[in-house]
């Protein structure tokens, strides 16, 4: 087990809408630091375009660390695309993950994927979260092929919608998230992350009769809510736990 690791989790970029100056930070950040694996969380695009996808892709190809990519909501057809979004909701998102993406591999660490974007929802905000109970279990599979809870280690789970409130100006309003929570809690997760609320936050919630940590990331983009644009970084290592530093440009 390494004596300790490294990571940057970094969301909503919005290309399209993005924040160029903070982006170019970030880059210098994670060329400076040089982390174990850089975790985005979703929202690499504004209205999930080629032309969008296609300038994530470089600056994601571009940064001086592995990546591992989420989807968001932002990263499926708009709503003027009614056939594609329904019918191929991931092809574009899919186009840059098999570019870009990265299974994280650092020992001592387990990163589980959880997506909770739907093309569509029977209600009127199709943006907020959902946790479709076949990703979820296919989730907890995952989580039960590394070895958790038995296997020690940081075990993390990434998606882009908070499975629960977290206090934020924005909302995500995930629809069977606190059942998800509490199956993750009792599979023996450490910490969720997150973003779509574009502000950082850090808190440990009881679920399924265990305490679990939610870690959201902020923006990268023009679109900020009442922080600047951030990213979080992770340090962790068996003997001090789990650490978490908001930094902001």
């Amino acid at each position: 087990m390494p004596a300790a690791v490294t990571l940057f989790h970094v969301s909503d970029l919005h290309f399209g809408m993005e924040d160029r100056a903070a982006l170019d930070w970030f880059a210098r950040e994670v060329a400076e630091v040089r982390p174990d694996g850089v975790i985005c969380t979703g929202d690499l695009t504004m209205r999930g375009r080629t032309r969008e996808f296609a300038a994530a892709a470089d600056y994601l190809a571009g940064l001086a660390a592995p990546v591992s990519v989420e989807p968001g909501n932002h990263d499926m057809p708009y709503y003027w695309e009614p056939v594609a979004r329904l019918a191929r909701p991931h092809a574009r998102f899919e186009v840059l993950r098999k570019a870009v993406h990265r299974d994280l591999c650092v020992d001592g660490v387990a990163l589980v994927s959880l997506p909770t974007i739907a093309p569509a929802q029977w209600r009127l905000n199709w943006s907020k979260g959902r946790v479709h109970r076949g990703r979820l279990a296919h989730a907890l599979a995952h989580l039960h092929d590394l070895g958790c809870p038995d296997a020690g280690g940081l075990r993390l789970v990434a998606c882009h919608h908070p499975l629960v409130e977290a206090g934020t100006h924005a909302t995500a309003s995930t629809r069977g998230g606190p059942h998800a929570l509490a199956a993750l809690a009792r599979a023996g997760v450490d910490a969720v992350l997150s973003g779509h609320v574009h502000d950082a936050f850090d808190k440990v919630v009881e679920a399924g009769g265990r305490p679990i940590r939610l870690i959201g990331a902020g923006t990268l983009s023009e679109r900020v809510r009442t922080t600047r644009p951030s990213y979080n970084r992770l340090a962790w290592a068996a003997e001090t736990g789990l650490r978490v530093d908001v930094r902001t440009v």
